[in-house]
C-alpha cells in the first residue's frame, strides 16, 4: 500500500500553479486512445512521454483495471416562469421516492419562490417545491411522455465552464461519454476514461489484464472548488456510487494473488477507498460518499491511477497530489506544460504507478 506524504497543514495556496489558457483542451481527441500519456513512476520520479494506446505496456498480466461505468445526462435545461423571465436549471440529483423529483442548481435561484411554474418544453413543466441544501432548489417535474426521452430531446450537455460554449453540440453527446458509459445520472464525465477506445480494451484484456466496472454519479462534489484557506477545512457533497459482488470478487483475488488495482480516475479512487477495509479488502456497496482526500491520507485499496491533469484549487488535484506526492506531481505537471500536453476533462492522460 501507498502512504502519501504528511503535511503539517496544506493551505489552498499550495495547490496553484499557472496553466497557458492555450493548453485547456477545447475538443474531444479523436480517435480516443491517441491521446499523450505522461507515465510517472514514484518510486524512481521517472517520466515518460508516451501515447494513451500504449498503456497497456504499464500493466502486468493479473492486474485488474477498475473503471466508472456512470453515464453523463444532458443535466442543463432552459426554460421560462410565467412571467417570461429565462430560468437555467441544472439536474443534480433525483430524490428518492418523490416521482420526479429532482434537487437542482438553479441560476439567480434566490429570486425562486415555492410554486414557481418553469416551462422547458411544450411537454415538460417544473414547480419549484420547496428549497434544498446550500442555496439548491427542488423541483417536481410533469411530463406528457417519458421522462428520459423528453430530456434526452431538449435538455443539454453540463460542459465545464473552461469549454467553449455552446456550439457542436452534437460532437459534445458523443465525446463527453466514456465507452463505458451505461448507467445514467451523472452531470460531468468521468475524464480519464474518455482515452479507451474497445481496441484499446481489448488489448489489454488480451495481455492478462482483469477489466471490471463500478458506478459513481459525478455530481457537484466531484468538481466544486475547495475555498476555506487550510484545505482541510473543505467538504466534499456526498455522490452516490455502487459496487457490484463481481467487481469487488475480482479486485480481491487479483490482490491475493499479488496484483495490482489500477484506478481509471479520481471517481474510482473514492469509490474504491469508501468501500475498503482497513487491510485493503473491497466490499460490494451502495450509497453515498463524501470521502474527502488529501496529502497523508493512507490508500488501501489502488495501486495504480490513471488520471487527467486537473485544475488549480481542486480536489481532483489534492487526490492526486495525496498520491503522488505534491512536488513529484508539479514537476510532472511542468513537463506536460512543456510538452504542450492538453489539460482538463477533454486533455491527454497520465499514468501514475
Amino acid at each position: 500500500m501507498w502512504f502519501s506524504e504528511l503535511s503539517e497543514i496544506m493551505r489552498i495556496d499550495e495547490l496553484d500553479y499557472y496553466l497557458p489558457e492555450g493548453l485547456i483542451a477545447q475538443y474531444p481527441i479523436e480517435p480516443r486512445d491517441t491521446a499523450r500519456l505522461l507515465v510517472l513512476k514514484r518510486g524512481e520520479g521517472e517520466r515518460i512521454h508516451t501515447t494513451f494506446s500504449r498503456a497497456g505496456d504499464f500493466l502486468r498480466k493479473g492486474d485488474v483495471l477498475v473503471l466508472n461505468d456512470t453515464r453523463v445526462i444532458p443535466a442543463r435545461l432552459f426554460g421560462h416562469k410565467e412571467t417570461q423571465g429565462t430560468v437555467e436549471v441544472l439536474l443534480l440529483r433525483k430524490i428518492p421516492g418523490a416521482g420526479e423529483e429532482w434537487e437542482c442548481l438553479v441560476k439567480r435561484g434566490k429570486r425562486l419562490h415555492a410554486g414557481t411554474t418553469i416551462r422547458f418544453a411544450p411537454d415538460l413543466t417544473g414547480e419549484v417545491v420547496g428549497n434544498g441544501t446550500e442555496g439548491k432548489k427542488r423541483i417536481s417535474f410533469e411530463t406528457q411522455g417519458a421522462f428520459w426521452e423528453t430530456i434526452n430531446r431538449i435538455g443539454h450537455v453540463p460542459l465545464p465552464p473552461y469549454i467553449r460554449g455552446g456550439e457542436d453540440e452534437e460532437i459534445d453527446k458523443e465525446g463527453y461519454q466514456t465507452i463505458f458509459a451505461r448507467h445514467e445520472g451523472a452531470i460531468a464525465a468521468p475524464t480519464a476514461g474518455l482515452h479507451f477506445t474497445p481496441e484499446l480494451v481489448q488489448g489489454i484484456e488480451e495481455q492478462g489484464v482483469s477489466i471490471v466496472s463500478l458506478t459513481l454519479h459525478v455530481g457537484l462534489g466531484s468538481f466544486q472548488p475547495i475555498r476555506s484557506e487550510e484545505v482541510e477545512g473543505h467538504r466534499l457533497e456526498p455522490e452516490s456510487y455502487s459496487i457490484p459482488p463481481s467487481s469487488a470478487e475480482a479486485i480481491n483475488a487479483a490482490r491475493a494473488r499479488g496484483g495490482r488495482i489500477c484506478a481509471v480516475g479520481t471517481t474510482v479512487v473514492r469509490a474504491l477507498e469508501s468501500s475498503a477495509d482497513e487491510g485493503g479488502k473491497v466490499h460490494p456497496q451502495q450509497g453515498m460518499t463524501d470521502l474527502y482526500i488529501y496529502p497523508g491520507y493512507r490508500f488501501k485499496a489502488i495501486d495504480v491511477l490513471i488520471t487527467n491533469f486537473h485544475l488549480p484549487r481542486s480536489t481532483l488535484l489534492l487526490l492526486v497530489f495525496a498520491f503522488g506526492g505534491r512536488e513529484l506531481i508539479l514537476r510532472a505537471y511542468e513537463d506536460a506544460m512543456r510538452e504542450g500536453y492538453g489539460f482538463y476533462s477533454y486533455g491527454d492522460g497520465m499514468l501514475i504507478v
